[in-house]
């Protein structure tokens, strides 16, 4: 396994990472799969994600070799609505993944659009990058064009510049301005900052 340097460091890097980086799962589910012990190091099954792995390591998933790490790409999607942004649901609902055309790496998505959503979304086949666009701290500024029914003043938008608590979740300032209002429906253009406050 890494080595550990002069100063007690190990070099390399976390092994979920190292999973994510191939393209074959998200960092989270990586260490979901070293806790139900699908992942070996060296021959050895491990149980935490508190491991750096070098190149010199050999790691598999269940049983398999990790493959090597294809090169970064980003895809835009266009999300159609009536499809989940999901590997997978439950309930048997069609997703995202299984409208892709076919032959492509094993994607991610960044972030998320509601099943009756339309619009732009990013794919990547590295779960790293994924997790670094959406972490809040990346400051990446995200712009939403929305089309809803009802009557709505530009007064209470503005009430969500100080953010707003959503089923027990803080969120951050949202600007969000009226656009162009019609008789029975209205379009505004919502600005996010993408920030998540545990409430």
């Amino acid at each position: 396994m890494a080595d550990t340097d002069e100063h007690g460091e190990q070099d390399g890097e976390r092994i979920a990472k190292v999973i994510a980086r191939a393209g074959l799962a998200s960092r989270r589910e990586a260490e979901e799969w070293i806790a139900a012990g699908r992942v070996a190091v060296n021959g050895a099954v491990i149980s935490s994600p508190a491991l750096n792995v070098s190149g010199r390591d050999r790691i598999s998933i269940d049983g398999d070799p990790l493959p090597s790490r294809e090169r970064t790409r980003v895809f835009l999607y266009h999300k159609p609505r009536g499809l989940l942004t999901s590997h997978a649901d439950p309930r048997g609902r069609a997703t995202i993944f299984q409208n892709l055309p076919k032959g492509l790496p094993r994607l991610i998505s960044v972030g998320r659009l509601d099943f009756n959503t339309e619009g732009l979304l990013l794919l990547t086949n590295d779960g790293e990058l994924a997790r670094v666009l959406e972490l809040p701290a990346t400051g990446w500024l995200r712009r939403y064009r929305v089309r809803a029914h009802g009557e709505v003043q530009q007064a209470a938008l503005d009430e969500l510049r100080d953010g707003i608590t959503i089923d027990g979740i803080r969120y951050g300032p949202i600007e969000a301005r009226l656009d162009r209002p019609h008789k029975s429906a209205f379009t505004r253009v919502l600005t996010r900052y993408g920030r998540r406050l545990e409430g």
